[in-house]
């Protein structure tokens, strides 16, 4: 819900801010403010987020990928983030419920759009009684964040569960380990972290004219978010280019 506000580009600001900080649809301003007005708020919220140059952790030039951090931390060394914030990003009658997971890594453990973290949720696996595998999730933010520091990242994760037609309920014994471990987590929560992981996802930054077709199959919406931001939302050297 958009607080009100008696200037409209204040209330279009709020609801641009909350798109693109929350993964959100935009919503829709009060209905008293005129179509011109809506749009030329929506605009002014849009420069507002993009008056602050990005630029601190790009390659040199910025499209080389030969720089890319990878595997920075794994299995055996984890890195130890912290949880900044959970929150539901679906609505009430939405079959299943998905979360905006922001976590907190003082900025050592940097990563580019397209790859993924590691997550590995505490707990021993019962069938073999080892601790539990680590568990890749697509990073859903640039590499500097929703707050643009370059100190978090933010996974999307839908909560898996099981509806058992015996019990006519969600069978706890089926649930997904990680994604209700992470969509339970609370701010300050430790966890463990690996990664970043993957060069296959990185948008193809030395040509600007490149064609980008985004097709969400086993990634879910996760990685585009971050290419968005990239491209759209943030003040980038690709973004500008592009």
């Amino acid at each position: 819900e958009i607080p009100k506000a008696e200037n409209p580009s204040s209330t279009a600001m709020l609801a641009v801010t909350s798109a693109f900080t929350s993964g959100a649809a935009l919503v829709a301003p009060t209905a008293h403010a005129s179509r011109a007005s809506v749009q030329m708020g929506i605009i002014d919220g849009v420069k507002n987020l993009l008056g602050k140059k990005q630029d601190f952790l790009e390659a040199e030039p910025y499209w080389d990928q030969s720089t890319i951090p990878v595997n920075t931390y794994k299995n055996k060394a984890p890195f130890t983030g912290k949880i900044v914030s959970t929150k539901r990003i679906v609505g009430p009658e939405a079959t299943g419920e998905t979360c905006d997971i922001v976590i907190g890594h003082e900025g050592k453990m940097p990563y580019w759009e397209g790859q993924s973290y590691g997550v590995i949720p505490p707990g021993t696996n019962p069938k073999n009684g080892k601790p539990n595998s680590v568990r890749l999730y697509s990073i859903a933010s640039s590499r500097y964040g929703d707050d643009m520091t370059g100190t978090t990242t933010t996974l999307c994760v839908r909560r898996a569960t099981y509806w058992c037609p015996e019990l006519k309920a969600d069978d706890p014994a089926k649930k997904g380990v990680c994604s209700n471990y992470l969509c339970d987590s609370k701010p300050g929560d430790d966890v463990k972290l690996t990664g970043p992981s993957g060069k296959v996802m990185l948008i193809p930054e030395k040509d600007p004219n490149v064609d980008l077709i985004m097709v969400a199959t086993g990634t879910g919406i996760a990685p585009y978010r971050s290419f968005i931001r990239r491209l759209f939302v943030e003040k980038t050297p690709f973004g500008e280019a592009y």
